[in-house]
């Protein structure tokens, strides 16, 4: 099966905040973004598209032209728990992120859900698509999403997962 896996255009958020699972603004540039995006999908068929409910997601969807997309809460974002909308450099002060960024991998932020958490919530998607009749279908989510989709088909291992983050409006297609 192919997966393209599309992220959502940039975000306008400052640079250093975690915005995880909150329902962000898209920056100005939105449409010349998404302009990209869509000649990089033209001439695709999908016999099925999924986005993710936040708005940043389906508004990407809906300008592709997959306004009837269908919503998937397993393909949201990491939730950062009491940690959204909050500075990377403020979090630094907070006792609970030297645990967690000792090991970020199995632990959640407080209230909020750990990379392996996600993963496994994307996994069950992916299992569930894998078990389908569909030849090739199109996900809009988010980096850690795209992230997860792309370990879970063995491109590279968790402990990679910030340093291969994909790009605003970055479009990728995996085969499981």
């Amino acid at each position: 099966m192919e997966i393209y896996l599309v992220r959502h255009t940039s975000v306008d958020v400052p640079i250093g905040y975690t915005y995880g699972q909150t329902d962000v603004p898209l920056k100005p540039t939105f449409e010349e973004e998404a302009a990209v995006v869509q000649s990089n999908l033209s001439g695709l068929s999908f016999d099925r598209v999924w986005t993710s409910p936040l708005s940043r997601c389906v508004r990407l969807a809906t300008y592709c032209g997959y306004g009837d997309a269908h919503r998937e809460d397993r393909i949201k974002e990491i939730n950062f728990g009491d940690w959204e909308m909050r500075s990377w450099d403020e979090l630094s002060n907070d006792p609970a992120s030297d645990v967690f960024f000792k090991d970020w991998i199995n632990t959640s932020s407080p209230n909020g859900e750990s990379m392996m958490d996600l993963f496994n919530r994307v996994s069950e998607f992916l299992n569930e698509l894998k078990a389908s009749a569909y030849n090739r279908v199109c996900l809009f989510a988010h980096g850690g999403v795209l992230t997860c989709a792309r370990i879970y088909a063995g491109e590279y291992e968790m402990k990679e997962a910030f340093d291969r983050m994909p790009s605003y409006g970055e479009v990728i297609k995996i085969d499981i």
